[in-house]
């Protein structure tokens, strides 16, 4: 499962489990939407650090098409 992927499920688990604690005031929800931001939150830096290498990767493959040129 991709980094991104797994963000996307933290996420639907979070409001789901906000969404129980919103509406139907079941306290555990609490905790484990808690728990699925703070997952999210070490998920967000790993993918913003996998963006960064594959963005510094292109920029190299580009310029080193150009200096073949």
């Amino acid at each position: 499962m991709t980094t991104h992927e797994q963000l996307v499920a933290q996420y639907e688990a979070y409001v789901l489990e906000n969404s129980k604690f919103e509406d139907k005031d079941v306290m555990v929800s609490a905790s484990r939407a808690r728990k699925a931001l703070a997952e999210i939150n070490k998920l967000a830096r790993a993918r913003r650090k996998e963006l960064q290498e594959e963005k510094e990767k292109k920029k190299a493959e580009k310029e080193a098409e150009k200096e073949a040129k």
